[in-house]
């Protein structure tokens, strides 16, 4: 994965839990381009690495890379090494821009965001109202007004913004009741958010759906298995309680990670045999023909063989 370092030029609370962090190139170059949607990954100082998504609209020579960060105590202490260990004048690893959550043509568009979850989606509407476009209507959901990241933006007649805490949960069914093909959804945000949503629109077309999750869900039972690392023929037993990426990572394999919830991508696995449990929400049906997630994926046969995943950047340098 190509690689950027660039310098924290600003930071700013947004909530008592979610800080914006401005970065640009040190010697003040333009940046790789990026559309709304996009994400980078980020090599904290604590050596974790995060996929964070940009949340400003983006474009062909931007000037700087804008992410947020919601401090999780309980999580992996990626958040937390990022909130305490990063200021103004740290220099950071970050990963060139990708988009596996692209901004698609739509009439009309209906975002959904939980939380955390605005941080692509304002990217998204931002850019669609920079140019003009009508119908573009956001429901924001939140717990409250006070962890409401970007609240004084969006106050206007196509903006929903609601508070759990205040007036319980939102009712959503009418948003979804009747289908329109005129209508791109869009919605990220955590889990529980997303499976609402699904139900609410199982009876949408599909391509009109668009989803960006920070958990994939957990399905099945684990059972261990054996991975072959095809470059080398190396056995690796991957027992019930580990993952595969930590499995290979003990044997001695260095393998990439971001995420590490299958949800960014970056693990990505060429599978060479065997059969695979697909327990992320990256790879699309044809993708996971022939690939899976180590973080969070597992073998079904008892033994299954695996390579790297090739990936050739679609960019060139900062400066093209």
């Amino acid at each position: 994965m190509s690689e950027l370092r660039l310098r924290v030029t600003e930071t700013t609370d947004l909530t008592p839990t979610v800080r914006r962090f401005a970065l640009q190139d040190p010697e003040g170059l333009t940046l790789p381009p990026y559309e709304p949607g996009a994400h980078i990954v980020v090599t904290t100082p604590a050596g974790h690495r995060r996929s964070y998504s940009l949340v400003d609209p983006g474009g062909a020579r931007p000037r700087e890379y804008v992410v947020c960060v919601r401090r999780d105590g309980g999580g992996r202490g990626g958040s937390v090494s990022v909130h305490d260990d990063v200021a103004v004048d740290t220099d950071l690893v970050v990963s060139m821009p990708a988009n596996r959550f692209p901004l698609r043509p739509s009439p009309r568009y209906l975002f959904v965001a939980g939380g955390i979850g605005i941080t692509p989606l304002r990217a998204m509407v931002r850019r669609l109202r920079a140019e003009g476009k009508t119908g573009v209507r956001l429901l924001y959901l939140t717990q409250c007004a006070e962890e409401t990241a970007f609240l004084e933006e969006f106050d206007g007649p196509e903006d929903t913004v609601h508070h759990s805490d205040d007036g319980g949960l939102l009712d959503l069914w009418p948003y979804f009741a009747v289908p329109d093909d005129d209508v791109r959804i869009y919605c990220c945000g955590p889990a529980p958010l997303m499976r609402t949503v699904q139900a609410l629109t199982a009876h949408w077309r599909m391509s009109r759906i668009h989803m960006e999750e920070f958990a994939a869900p957990h399905s099945g039972i684990s059972v261990p298995f054996t991975a072959v690392w095809a470059p080398d023929g190396r056995r690796v037993d991957v027992p019930a309680h580990l993952s595969l990426l930590a499995a290979l990572r003990r044997a001695g394999v260095p393998v990439t990670s971001s995420c590490e919830a299958g949800v960014c991508g970056t693990c990505r696995l060429e599978v060479l045999e065997g059969e695979v449990d697909h327990r992320d929400s990256v790879l699309t049906e044809r993708e996971k023909l022939s690939s899976m997630l180590a973080c969070v994926s597992r073998a079904k046969s008892t033994e299954i063989a695996v390579a790297p995943h090739l990936v050739v950047s679609q960019y060139s340098s900062a400066d093209d």
